[in-house]
């Protein structure tokens, strides 16, 4: 069977940080139900290269984030809340990405804020950008609040299985399909 092609992508500007924690756990359990090869990237990854008005503009750093997103076989997408929605950052990123080349592509949308009043940050805010983009977020988005961390781990039971849950859905739909199709899904 072909590996998936898995690009974890986190929305925030520092390392370590728990929306990275949450990304990178969501993808390890992916990896325990089916092999992918897994690429992650920060936001800080891009740095100062995200610091354009065009795509054509671009430097290296970004440009590549932006090429990762576009052609992986599955995304799993995470942000922090900041003032009630993903970060300005985030979406210039995002603002880069051609409009077709997500189309298809299952997503799991997950965030992380201070506590329990933004977690409809992924229903309200990354559903529909991702739905402009036609890419098809899973069912089970996850949120992670300060207090489901400790230590810098995930320990909270309820947030380990919604993990478990959005990791199953995309091991079950995903396809390694996307790699021969840069820009877009051919059906």
């Amino acid at each position: 069977m072909t590996s998936l092609r898995v690009v974890g992508f986190s929305g925030s500007t520092r390392r370590p940080s728990r929306t990275r924690t949450l990304v990178e756990a969501i993808a390890k359990q992916v990896a325990r139900r089916r092999a992918i090869r897994l690429e992650l990237y920060d936001l800080t990854d891009a740095g100062p290269d995200l610091g354009a008005f065009t795509r054509d503009a671009l430097r290296p750093g970004a440009a590549s984030i932006v090429r990762a997103l576009e052609t992986a076989d599955a995304l799993i997408v995470g942000t922090p809340v900041y003032k009630g929605s993903y970060t300005g950052l985030f979406k210039h990123l995002f603002d880069f990405v051609d409009p077709a080349a997500l189309a298809g592509t299952p997503v799991i949308l997950s965030a992380t804020g201070g506590g329990t009043r933004h977690s409809l940050i992924t229903e309200h805010q990354l559903r529909p950008l991702f739905g402009f983009f036609e890419a098809l977020s899973m069912p089970t988005s996850v949120y992670a609040s300060d207090g489901d961390f400790r230590d810098g781990a995930i320990t909270a039971p309820a947030l380990l299985k919604r993990i478990d849950q959005a990791a199953a859905e995309l091991a079950a739909f995903a396809e390694p399909s996307r790699s021969a199709h840069p820009v877009g899904r051919v059906a």
